[in-house]
């Protein structure tokens, strides 16, 4: 960010008087909650940091390790001293306190917009660090950000920064929320389409590579007829012979090229008879395989229809959580698993899924479907009692997302597990259910 804009932030911001939450919205922006008019996003990326002013519709992640913890405990419900400028430099720095049962605590929070060495760090009163987004060790960088250590100071730009004055910060700042959302929004539409439309790719491939059930069924047939054929000529079959020609239940010639290593006609026959059951069972894997592949086709080019119509990087952020990275998740080919507000949610990408889904959901877990008609089936795995509307309007968004290509407007049934009975396979019966309107496209 150029210091002239931080400037007059500062200055702008000024009039605060408490900070009523802050929290991570994601690995590297901090949400500040002044009041209901002001909620700003401190967006810390290396290279890439600002100021904006806009709303993340829902978290996938909920952050906690120390240093959310931290900035939770010392910021939350807090009363600003002051925001100023700190060094002539772009950091900007929020005294507040605190006030417990028996003591009123100091702390400061850093915002450091300075390059590849942008950083949020909570110090004391006299300077010590407390926290910080990013640790930072003596054989990285001359300034160490370190625990329990005092901070050292950045030394001075060695330059005058120009002035650009902005005719309204706070336009700036909702403007600078809807380019950024709006880059961030196509670039992760494009990576993450590619990737899908490769997957796709595969799976249509290995599909058209299938070979045609009824072709093994005819085989089977035929393998099967000449079984019965020999068996009703058994005295006819030297042993040995290669070939023989019989006369089949049609009375119609036919020459049969007898299997290698049969050197009796019985043998023979169970030799045929070996072969149809085989092409049989290789039909029916097949019949199998198929349906596996279209499942996974069909959940996939919903998938890519739903990163196509998302309208903000959080959306998108959601259907590839990091959890999911690195970790093969059981089940993976029939669930899939997605993180709301710290909550995990499972959708079924078939019926073997949905299946898998009924079976192992707790009680009090939360079901999901859409009304009166098939759709996949949807876990919330939870257990309290209120959720969120927030949350369930996400799950049941990812029910319609993932279950029919048309836009319009859906109704989704949501009810505890316990209330759902299993019919067969995945057909269900459900009583005291809730009902959500959702739009899709």
């Amino acid at each position: 960010m150029r210091f002239s804009y931080l400037k007059q932030i500062v200055e702008y911001m000024q009039p605060l008087t408490h900070i009523s939450a802050a929290y991570r919205i994601n690995d590297t922006a901090i949400k500040l909650v002044f009041n209901r008019e002001n909620s700003w996003n401190f967006e810390m990326a290396r290279g890439n940091s600002a100021i904006t002013v806009g709303e993340i519709p829902t978290r996938g992640k909920m952050y906690q390790a120390p240093f959310d913890v931290l900035l939770a405990k010392r910021l939350n419900r807090s009363t600003i001293h002051s925001i100023t400028l700190y060094n002539n430099d772009k950091i900007i720095r929020i005294s507040v306190s605190t006030s417990g049962s028996y003591k009123s605590e100091t702390t400061v929070i850093q915002f450091e917009f300075t390059g590849k060495h942008t950083n949020v760090i909570l110090l004391d009163k006299e300077g010590i660090v407390l926290e910080a987004l990013r640790h930072i060790d003596e054989d990285i960088s001359t300034r160490s950000v370190r625990v329990g250590q005092k901070l050292g100071e950045l030394p001075k730009p060695p330059y005058e920064p120009q002035e650009y004055p902005l005719e309204s910060v706070y336009d700036y700042l909702r403007e600078e929320f809807f380019r950024r959302s709006n880059e961030k929004l196509e670039r992760l539409k494009n990576e993450k389409k590619a990737l899908l439309h490769k997957r796709l790719a595969q799976l249509k491939k290995h599909f058209d590579a299938l070979e045609e059930e009824s072709e093994l069924i005819q085989e089977a047939k035929k393998a099967q007829n000449s079984g019965h054929l020999i068996l009703a000529n058994l005295d006819r079959i030297k042993p040995y012979d290669k070939t023989v020609e019989l006369s089949n239940f049609d009375g119609e010639s036919v020459l049969l090229e007898l299997p290698e290593g049969c050197t009796t006609a019985a043998g023979c026959a169970e030799s045929f008879f070996k072969r149809s059951k085989k092409a049989k069972q290789k039909a029916h894997g097949l019949h199998q395989e198929r349906s596996n592949l279209e499942a996974k086709i069909r959940h996939l080019e919903l998938f890519i229809q739903t990163v196509s119509e998302a309208s903000t990087p959080e959306e998108i952020a959601l259907l590839f959580p990091a959890k999911a990275q690195g970790n093969k998740q059981k089940n993976g080919d029939s669930i899939a698993e997605f993180w709301i507000e710290g909550i995990k949610v499972s959708l079924g990408k078939s019926e073997k899924g949905n299946i898998e889904l009924l079976r192992n959901a707790k009680a009090r877990d939360i079901w999901m479907h859409l009304k009166d008609r098939p759709s996949a089936h949807v876990i919330i795995s939870t257990d309290k009692q209120q959720l969120p509307e927030k949350l369930l309007e996400a799950a049941a968004k990812l029910c319609v997302d993932f279950s029919v290509f048309e836009k319009g407007r859906y109704l989704v049934d949501y009810t505890p597990r316990r209330e759902v009975k299993v019919q067969e396979g995945a057909n269900v019966l459900y009583t005291n259910y809730k009902t959500l309107n959702i739009q899709k496209g």
